[in-house]
């Protein structure tokens, strides 16, 4: 049976020991690339030791975790990225899903949801917990919604960095327009934060990371 590789790339060494510990523990997994930031991992990824999956941290000197799922995008594309964080502030998540990442999992999850978190990658491509999973679930059940085109531009608009005062500036409406049509989207999509939208349009294909 072919066996996980995983890196795992976080400046706190006991806490990444313990990872490696752990993950090797997990039957079909093992850590093959261990790196203190971006840059040390951009030093370390020879050929030969292209991993399946990146375990990776945010808050890292020399080069962060925005930087290196961006670079990972671009070098890397079909390495898939589980983000670790201390931290579920919205802004954070919304930028790393820009980036590129395929999952995002909080530092202080059970030993059980990360390794939940590592199969759901390798068999759906994407894991998020909380709320934002039940995107997933709908995207397993084949279920597809019809938006509309308003629906769809504020869809894409909550993706990038911009307060809905501004995505109403930009699509020339009401901010009253725009708060309905993030309701009904929240409604459609039976999620209840921004996060959730950004999670649907991208891996629905309605918004691509830079």
């Amino acid at each position: 049976m072919t066996t996980t590789k995983v890196a795992l790339v976080d400046d706190h060494r006991l806490f990444r020991k313990g990872l490696l510990e752990l993950i090797n523990g997990f039957s079909d997994y093992t850590v093959t690339l261990e790196a203190d930031n971006g840059k040390d991992l951009t030093h370390k990824l020879f050929p030969e030791k292209i991993p399946d999956i990146v375990l990776l941290d945010i808050s890292m000197p020399v080069m962060n975790g925005y930087e290196t799922a961006a670079w990972l995008q671009a070098h890397h594309p079909s390495i898939k990225i589980l983000a670790l964080s201390m931290g579920q502030e919205e802004e954070t998540i919304l930028r790393m899903l820009r980036c590129g990442i395929n999952g995002y999992l909080l530092k202080t999850a059970d030993p059980s949801e990360l390794r939940m978190a590592l199969d759901a990658l390798l068999v759906n491509g994407s894991y998020y917990a909380g709320s934002v999973s039940e995107v997933l679930k709908k995207d397993l059940q084949g279920e597809r919604l019809t938006l509309t085109e308003r629906e769809l531009q504020v869809l894409r608009l909550a993706c990038t960095e911009l307060p809905y005062k501004a995505i109403a500036a930009e699509l020339h409406l009401s901010p009253r327009a725009v708060e309905t049509a993030r309701e009904h989207l929240f409604q459609k999509l039976q999620v209840s934060s921004r996060v959730g939208l950004a999670v649907y349009a991208i891996t629905h294909g309605l918004y691509q990371p830079e």
